[in-house]
Protein backbone atom coordinates (compact mmCIF):
# COMPACT_ATOMS: atom_id res chain seq x y z
CA UNK A 1 0.00 0.00 0.00
CA UNK A 2 1.02 3.58 -0.58
CA UNK A 3 1.29 6.38 1.96
CA UNK A 4 -1.75 7.84 3.69
CA UNK A 5 -0.73 11.06 1.93
CA UNK A 6 -2.17 9.44 -1.21
CA UNK A 7 -5.48 8.77 0.55
CA UNK A 8 -6.11 11.97 2.50
CA UNK A 9 -5.96 14.70 -0.15
CA UNK A 10 -6.72 18.33 0.61
CA UNK A 11 -8.57 20.12 -2.17
CA UNK A 12 -11.79 21.66 -3.39
CA UNK A 13 -15.04 19.74 -3.91
CA UNK A 14 -17.44 18.59 -5.04
CA UNK A 15 -15.87 15.38 -6.39
CA UNK A 16 -12.45 13.79 -6.03
CA UNK A 17 -12.95 11.72 -9.18
CA UNK A 18 -14.76 14.36 -11.26
CA UNK A 19 -12.97 17.57 -10.23
CA UNK A 20 -9.75 16.86 -8.33
CA UNK A 21 -8.61 14.08 -10.68
CA UNK A 22 -9.41 15.91 -13.95
CA UNK A 23 -7.88 19.10 -12.54
CA UNK A 24 -4.59 17.32 -11.94
CA UNK A 25 -4.73 15.59 -15.33
CA UNK A 26 -5.40 18.86 -17.16
CA UNK A 27 -2.49 20.55 -15.43
CA UNK A 28 -0.12 17.70 -16.31
CA UNK A 29 -1.23 17.79 -19.97
CA UNK A 30 -0.92 21.57 -20.09
CA UNK A 31 2.62 21.42 -18.72
CA UNK A 32 3.57 19.34 -21.78
CA UNK A 33 1.66 21.52 -24.30
CA UNK A 34 2.04 25.13 -23.20
CA UNK A 35 2.10 26.45 -26.78
CA UNK A 36 -0.86 24.50 -28.16
CA UNK A 37 -3.39 26.35 -30.32
CA UNK A 38 -6.38 24.38 -29.08
CA UNK A 39 -7.35 21.54 -26.78
CA UNK A 40 -9.93 18.80 -27.05
CA UNK A 41 -10.96 16.74 -24.02
CA UNK A 42 -13.21 13.72 -24.45
CA UNK A 43 -14.94 12.46 -21.31
CA UNK A 44 -16.18 8.87 -21.22
CA UNK A 45 -18.60 6.78 -19.20
CA UNK A 46 -19.48 7.92 -15.71
CA UNK A 47 -17.15 10.89 -15.98
CA UNK A 48 -19.23 12.19 -18.89
CA UNK A 49 -22.61 11.15 -17.48
CA UNK A 50 -22.35 13.27 -14.33
CA UNK A 51 -19.50 15.58 -15.30
CA UNK A 52 -21.63 18.70 -15.72
CA UNK A 53 -23.21 18.27 -12.31
CA UNK A 54 -19.78 17.72 -10.79
CA UNK A 55 -18.35 20.75 -12.65
CA UNK A 56 -15.79 18.69 -14.58
CA UNK A 57 -16.08 20.99 -17.58
CA UNK A 58 -15.63 24.06 -15.37
CA UNK A 59 -12.40 22.80 -13.86
CA UNK A 60 -11.00 21.68 -17.23
CA UNK A 61 -11.71 25.06 -18.81
CA UNK A 62 -10.27 26.83 -15.79
CA UNK A 63 -6.95 25.05 -16.32
CA UNK A 64 -6.72 24.94 -20.12
CA UNK A 65 -8.64 27.93 -21.53
CA UNK A 66 -6.15 30.61 -20.40
CA UNK A 67 -3.71 29.04 -22.90
CA UNK A 68 -6.01 28.03 -25.77
CA UNK A 69 -9.66 27.32 -26.62
CA UNK A 70 -11.06 24.10 -25.19
CA UNK A 71 -13.61 21.77 -26.76
CA UNK A 72 -15.16 19.21 -24.43
CA UNK A 73 -16.72 16.11 -25.97
CA UNK A 74 -19.17 14.11 -23.84
CA UNK A 75 -19.50 10.35 -24.43
CA UNK A 76 -21.52 8.99 -21.48
CA UNK A 77 -22.41 5.74 -23.24
CA UNK A 78 -18.82 4.83 -24.11
CA UNK A 79 -16.95 3.04 -21.34
CA UNK A 80 -13.23 2.49 -21.77
CA UNK A 81 -12.08 -0.95 -20.57
CA UNK A 82 -9.88 0.04 -17.63
CA UNK A 83 -12.19 2.27 -15.57
CA UNK A 84 -15.55 4.08 -15.99
CA UNK A 85 -13.92 7.50 -15.49
CA UNK A 86 -11.85 7.76 -18.67
CA UNK A 87 -10.73 10.93 -20.45
CA UNK A 88 -8.65 11.68 -23.53
CA UNK A 89 -6.70 14.90 -23.98
CA UNK A 90 -5.65 16.13 -27.43
CA UNK A 91 -3.47 19.18 -28.15
CA UNK A 92 -3.50 20.77 -31.63
CA UNK A 93 -1.39 23.46 -33.23
CA UNK A 94 -1.93 25.95 -36.09
CA UNK A 95 -1.98 23.29 -38.82
CA UNK A 96 -4.71 21.46 -36.85
CA UNK A 97 -2.53 18.40 -36.48
CA UNK A 98 -2.73 16.33 -33.34
CA UNK A 99 0.54 16.97 -31.60
CA UNK A 100 -0.11 15.11 -28.39
CA UNK A 101 -2.74 12.66 -27.21
CA UNK A 102 -3.15 11.20 -23.74
CA UNK A 103 -5.73 8.84 -22.28
CA UNK A 104 -5.92 8.82 -18.50
CA UNK A 105 -8.36 7.63 -15.84
CA UNK A 106 -9.60 9.30 -12.66
CA UNK A 107 -9.81 6.26 -10.39
CA UNK A 108 -11.20 7.84 -7.22
CA UNK A 109 -9.93 9.87 -4.31
CA UNK A 110 -8.20 12.30 -6.68
CA UNK A 111 -5.80 9.64 -8.00
CA UNK A 112 -4.96 9.07 -11.66
CA UNK A 113 -3.89 6.05 -13.67
CA UNK A 114 -2.84 5.53 -17.27
CA UNK A 115 -4.50 2.12 -17.26
CA UNK A 116 -1.34 0.08 -16.99
CA UNK A 117 -2.08 -0.82 -13.39
CA UNK A 118 -4.42 0.30 -10.64
CA UNK A 119 -2.70 3.08 -8.80
CA UNK A 120 -1.68 6.69 -8.92
CA UNK A 121 -0.10 8.08 -12.07
CA UNK A 122 2.95 9.10 -10.10
CA UNK A 123 4.04 5.54 -9.31
CA UNK A 124 4.81 6.39 -5.71
CA UNK A 125 6.49 3.88 -3.46
CA UNK A 126 4.58 1.08 -1.80
CA UNK A 127 5.53 1.60 1.84
CA UNK A 128 3.24 -0.86 3.61
CA UNK A 129 4.52 -4.43 3.31
CA UNK A 130 1.32 -5.96 4.72
CA UNK A 131 -1.76 -5.44 2.57
CA UNK A 132 -4.45 -7.35 4.47
CA UNK A 133 -6.13 -6.19 7.65
CA UNK A 134 -6.08 -9.69 9.11
CA UNK A 135 -2.29 -9.85 8.86
CA UNK A 136 -1.89 -6.32 10.25
CA UNK A 137 -4.17 -7.20 13.18
CA UNK A 138 -2.07 -10.29 13.89
CA UNK A 139 1.05 -8.12 13.83
CA UNK A 140 -0.56 -5.72 16.30
CA UNK A 141 -1.65 -8.48 18.66
CA UNK A 142 1.68 -10.29 18.42
CA UNK A 143 3.66 -7.16 19.19
CA UNK A 144 1.32 -5.51 21.68
CA UNK A 145 0.88 -2.57 19.32
CA UNK A 146 -2.01 -0.53 17.95
CA UNK A 147 -2.90 0.10 14.32
CA UNK A 148 -1.58 3.64 14.46
CA UNK A 149 1.78 2.29 15.57
CA UNK A 150 1.96 0.19 12.43
CA UNK A 151 1.22 3.35 10.43
CA UNK A 152 3.99 5.16 12.28
CA UNK A 153 6.39 2.30 11.56
CA UNK A 154 5.70 2.38 7.81
CA UNK A 155 5.32 6.11 7.13
CA UNK A 156 7.97 8.83 7.02
CA UNK A 157 8.81 10.92 10.06
CA UNK A 158 6.56 13.80 8.99
CA UNK A 159 3.34 11.75 8.98
CA UNK A 160 2.07 13.35 12.19
CA UNK A 161 2.65 16.85 10.78
CA UNK A 162 0.72 15.82 7.69
CA UNK A 163 -2.16 14.35 9.69
CA UNK A 164 -2.22 17.46 11.87
CA UNK A 165 -2.78 19.53 8.72
CA UNK A 166 -5.51 17.11 7.63
CA UNK A 167 -7.22 17.46 11.01
CA UNK A 168 -6.95 21.25 10.85
CA UNK A 169 -8.63 21.33 7.43
CA UNK A 170 -11.34 18.94 8.60
CA UNK A 171 -12.17 21.09 11.61
CA UNK A 172 -12.21 24.25 9.49
CA UNK A 173 -14.66 22.62 7.06
CA UNK A 174 -17.00 21.71 9.92
CA UNK A 175 -16.90 25.22 11.34
CA UNK A 176 -17.34 26.97 7.99
CA UNK A 177 -20.28 24.73 7.21
CA UNK A 178 -21.93 25.42 10.55
CA UNK A 179 -21.70 29.15 9.91
CA UNK A 180 -22.93 29.11 6.33
CA UNK A 181 -26.51 29.40 5.14
CA UNK A 182 -28.21 29.77 1.80
CA UNK A 183 -28.73 27.55 -1.23
CA UNK A 184 -26.19 25.12 -2.64
CA UNK A 185 -25.13 25.65 -6.27
CA UNK A 186 -26.98 23.80 -9.01
CA UNK A 187 -30.53 23.37 -10.31
CA UNK A 188 -31.90 21.51 -7.27
CA UNK A 189 -32.17 24.65 -5.13
CA UNK A 190 -31.15 22.60 -2.09
CA UNK A 191 -30.82 24.74 1.07
CA UNK A 192 -27.98 24.23 3.52
CA UNK A 193 -29.16 22.53 6.73
CA UNK A 194 -26.10 22.24 8.98
CA UNK A 195 -26.64 25.51 10.83
CA UNK A 196 -30.31 24.67 11.52
CA UNK A 197 -29.50 21.16 12.75
CA UNK A 198 -26.81 22.57 15.03
CA UNK A 199 -29.17 25.08 16.60
CA UNK A 200 -32.02 22.58 16.98
CA UNK A 201 -29.72 19.97 18.59
CA UNK A 202 -29.09 22.26 21.55
CA UNK A 203 -32.75 22.06 22.52
CA UNK A 204 -32.82 18.30 23.02
CA UNK A 205 -31.80 16.12 25.93
CA UNK A 206 -28.28 14.74 25.88
CA UNK A 207 -29.09 11.43 24.17
CA UNK A 208 -30.81 13.08 21.21
CA UNK A 209 -28.49 16.08 21.23
CA UNK A 210 -25.56 13.79 20.42
CA UNK A 211 -27.24 12.55 17.26
CA UNK A 212 -28.29 16.05 16.24
CA UNK A 213 -24.76 17.42 16.61
CA UNK A 214 -23.22 14.57 14.62
CA UNK A 215 -25.79 15.17 11.88
CA UNK A 216 -24.90 18.87 11.90
CA UNK A 217 -21.15 18.25 11.66
CA UNK A 218 -21.50 15.78 8.78
CA UNK A 219 -23.92 18.06 6.94
CA UNK A 220 -21.55 21.00 7.44
CA UNK A 221 -18.61 19.32 5.72
CA UNK A 222 -20.71 17.70 2.98
CA UNK A 223 -22.37 21.02 2.19
CA UNK A 224 -18.99 22.72 2.05
CA UNK A 225 -17.93 20.06 -0.44
CA UNK A 226 -21.08 20.52 -2.52
CA UNK A 227 -20.37 24.26 -2.63
CA UNK A 228 -16.82 23.69 -3.89
CA UNK A 229 -15.16 24.43 -0.56
CA UNK A 230 -11.86 23.03 0.71
CA UNK A 231 -12.19 19.58 2.26
CA UNK A 232 -10.18 16.38 2.78
CA UNK A 233 -10.92 13.22 0.82
CA UNK A 234 -11.90 10.61 3.43
CA UNK A 235 -11.68 8.56 1.35
CA UNK A 236 -13.41 10.69 -1.34
CA UNK A 237 -15.04 14.10 -1.67
CA UNK A 238 -18.51 12.57 -1.80
CA UNK A 239 -17.94 10.90 1.58
CA UNK A 240 -15.82 13.63 3.14
CA UNK A 241 -18.31 14.46 5.93
CA UNK A 242 -18.34 11.16 7.81
CA UNK A 243 -14.92 10.93 9.46
CA UNK A 244 -14.62 14.66 10.33
CA UNK A 245 -18.09 14.59 11.92
CA UNK A 246 -17.21 11.67 14.19
CA UNK A 247 -13.79 13.00 15.16
CA UNK A 248 -15.04 16.56 15.68
CA UNK A 249 -17.87 15.34 17.89
CA UNK A 250 -15.68 13.06 19.98
CA UNK A 251 -12.89 15.61 20.35
CA UNK A 252 -15.35 18.20 21.69
CA UNK A 253 -17.54 15.89 23.73
CA UNK A 254 -14.84 13.79 25.40
CA UNK A 255 -11.83 16.13 25.51
CA UNK A 256 -9.52 13.77 23.65
CA UNK A 257 -6.07 15.27 23.12
CA UNK A 258 -4.98 16.28 19.65
CA UNK A 259 -2.44 13.45 19.49
CA UNK A 260 -5.10 10.86 20.31
CA UNK A 261 -7.24 12.27 17.51
CA UNK A 262 -4.26 12.04 15.14
CA UNK A 263 -3.69 8.42 16.17
CA UNK A 264 -7.36 7.70 15.41
CA UNK A 265 -7.00 9.48 12.07
CA UNK A 266 -4.02 7.26 11.23
CA UNK A 267 -6.03 4.15 12.06
CA UNK A 268 -8.94 5.36 9.94
CA UNK A 269 -6.54 5.96 7.06
CA UNK A 270 -5.09 2.48 7.37
CA UNK A 271 -8.54 0.90 6.96
CA UNK A 272 -9.33 3.15 4.01
CA UNK A 273 -6.00 2.26 2.45
CA UNK A 274 -6.77 -1.45 2.72
CA UNK A 275 -9.94 -0.92 0.66
CA UNK A 276 -8.20 1.33 -1.86
CA UNK A 277 -5.48 -1.30 -2.37
CA UNK A 278 -7.66 -4.41 -2.52
CA UNK A 279 -10.91 -3.09 -4.01
CA UNK A 280 -11.91 0.49 -4.92
CA UNK A 281 -13.05 3.77 -3.41
CA UNK A 282 -14.57 5.02 -6.67
CA UNK A 283 -18.34 5.42 -6.86
CA UNK A 284 -18.17 4.98 -10.63
CA UNK A 285 -16.43 1.65 -10.14
CA UNK A 286 -18.17 0.03 -7.14
CA UNK A 287 -21.00 2.37 -6.18
CA UNK A 288 -21.49 4.39 -3.02
CA UNK A 289 -20.46 1.44 -0.86
CA UNK A 290 -16.89 2.33 -1.88
CA UNK A 291 -17.34 5.93 -0.76
CA UNK A 292 -19.80 6.33 2.12
CA UNK A 293 -19.44 2.66 3.12
CA UNK A 294 -15.67 2.93 3.38
CA UNK A 295 -15.94 6.30 5.15
CA UNK A 296 -18.21 4.67 7.73
CA UNK A 297 -15.70 1.86 8.24
CA UNK A 298 -12.89 4.38 8.70
CA UNK A 299 -14.89 6.42 11.21
CA UNK A 300 -15.98 3.26 13.05
CA UNK A 301 -12.36 2.18 13.47
CA UNK A 302 -11.32 5.65 14.62
CA UNK A 303 -14.11 5.87 17.22
CA UNK A 304 -13.43 2.38 18.55
CA UNK A 305 -9.74 3.17 19.00
CA UNK A 306 -10.50 6.41 20.83
CA UNK A 307 -12.63 4.49 23.32
CA UNK A 308 -9.92 1.94 24.00
CA UNK A 309 -10.97 -0.87 21.68
CA UNK A 310 -8.62 -3.80 21.14
CA UNK A 311 -7.29 -4.47 17.61
CA UNK A 312 -9.98 -7.16 17.22
CA UNK A 313 -12.77 -4.83 18.38
CA UNK A 314 -11.54 -2.06 16.09
CA UNK A 315 -11.51 -4.47 13.15
CA UNK A 316 -15.03 -5.60 14.07
CA UNK A 317 -16.32 -2.04 14.22
CA UNK A 318 -14.88 -1.27 10.79
CA UNK A 319 -16.23 -4.52 9.38
CA UNK A 320 -19.75 -3.61 10.48
CA UNK A 321 -19.40 -0.08 9.15
CA UNK A 322 -18.65 -1.42 5.68
CA UNK A 323 -20.74 -4.60 5.71
CA UNK A 324 -23.99 -2.76 6.33
CA UNK A 325 -23.41 -0.53 3.33
CA UNK A 326 -22.83 -3.41 0.90
CA UNK A 327 -24.71 -2.94 -2.35
CA UNK A 328 -25.28 0.80 -1.89
CA UNK A 329 -25.69 2.38 -5.31
CA UNK A 330 -24.28 5.68 -6.50
CA UNK A 331 -27.25 7.53 -8.02
CA UNK A 332 -26.72 11.29 -7.63
CA UNK A 333 -29.67 13.41 -8.71
CA UNK A 334 -28.70 15.69 -11.61
CA UNK A 335 -25.12 14.48 -11.21
CA UNK A 336 -24.68 16.71 -8.16
CA UNK A 337 -22.99 15.59 -4.94
CA UNK A 338 -26.11 16.64 -3.01
CA UNK A 339 -29.03 14.19 -3.14
CA UNK A 340 -28.69 11.57 -1.68
CA UNK A 341 -25.00 12.10 -0.92
CA UNK A 342 -25.23 14.73 1.84
CA UNK A 343 -27.80 12.85 3.93
CA UNK A 344 -25.84 9.63 3.50
CA UNK A 345 -22.84 11.26 5.13
CA UNK A 346 -24.94 12.24 8.13
CA UNK A 347 -26.44 8.78 8.62
CA UNK A 348 -23.11 7.02 8.07
CA UNK A 349 -21.53 9.15 10.80
CA UNK A 350 -24.10 8.01 13.35
CA UNK A 351 -23.83 4.43 12.11
CA UNK A 352 -20.09 4.61 12.78
CA UNK A 353 -20.79 5.51 16.40
CA UNK A 354 -23.23 2.60 16.62
CA UNK A 355 -20.66 0.23 15.13
CA UNK A 356 -18.16 1.33 17.76
CA UNK A 357 -20.68 0.78 20.55
CA UNK A 358 -21.70 -2.64 19.25
CA UNK A 359 -18.07 -3.74 18.94
CA UNK A 360 -17.27 -2.39 22.41
CA UNK A 361 -19.90 -4.69 23.93
CA UNK A 362 -18.31 -7.68 22.19
CA UNK A 363 -15.01 -9.48 22.69
CA UNK A 364 -14.08 -8.71 19.09
CA UNK A 365 -14.77 -12.23 17.84
CA UNK A 366 -16.99 -12.54 14.78
CA UNK A 367 -17.41 -14.71 11.70
CA UNK A 368 -16.86 -12.35 8.75
CA UNK A 369 -13.54 -10.53 8.56
CA UNK A 370 -13.02 -6.98 7.30
CA UNK A 371 -10.88 -8.38 4.47
CA UNK A 372 -13.74 -10.65 3.40
CA UNK A 373 -16.18 -7.74 3.33
CA UNK A 374 -13.72 -5.75 1.18
CA UNK A 375 -13.53 -8.68 -1.22
CA UNK A 376 -17.32 -8.96 -1.36
CA UNK A 377 -17.69 -5.20 -1.80
CA UNK A 378 -15.43 -5.30 -4.85
CA UNK A 379 -17.34 -8.17 -6.45
CA UNK A 380 -20.72 -6.64 -5.56
CA UNK A 381 -19.66 -3.34 -7.06
CA UNK A 382 -18.65 -4.94 -10.31
CA UNK A 383 -21.95 -6.86 -10.42
CA UNK A 384 -24.03 -3.69 -10.02
CA UNK A 385 -25.26 -2.43 -13.43
CA UNK A 386 -23.46 0.68 -14.63
CA UNK A 387 -26.62 2.84 -14.53
CA UNK A 388 -26.44 2.59 -10.72
CA UNK A 389 -22.82 3.73 -10.56
CA UNK A 390 -22.49 7.51 -10.91
CA UNK A 391 -24.32 7.85 -14.21
CA UNK A 392 -27.55 9.43 -12.91
CA UNK A 393 -29.47 7.05 -15.20
CA UNK A 394 -31.01 4.85 -12.52
CA UNK A 395 -32.25 4.68 -8.96
CA UNK A 396 -33.07 7.91 -7.17
CA UNK A 397 -31.73 10.05 -10.00
CA UNK A 398 -33.99 8.48 -12.63
CA UNK A 399 -37.08 8.61 -10.41
CA UNK A 400 -36.46 12.24 -9.52
CA UNK A 401 -36.06 13.33 -13.11
CA UNK A 402 -39.25 11.52 -14.13
CA UNK A 403 -41.19 13.32 -11.40
CA UNK A 404 -40.07 16.77 -12.53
Amino acid sequence: MKSLKELFRIGKGPSSSHTMGPQKAAQLFLDKNKTAQSFEVTLYGSLAATGKGHMTDVILEEILSPVAPVEIVWKPTVFLPFHPNGMKFVARYADNSSTDEWTVYSIGGGALSEGKKVGDLFDTEEIYEINSLTDIMQWCEGNGRSYWEYVELCESADIWDFLREVWTVMQAAVERGLNSEGVLPGPLGLPRKAATYYVKASGYKQSLQTRGLVYAYALAVSEENAAGGTIVTAPTCGSCGVLPAVLYHLSRGHNFSEMRILHALATAGLFGNIVKKNASISGADVGCQGEVGVACAMASAAACQLFGGSPAQIEYAAEMGLEHHLGMTCDPVCGLVQIPCIERNAFAATRALDSNLYAAFSDGKHRVSFDRVVEVMKQTGHDIPSLYKETSEGGLAKGFMQEQ
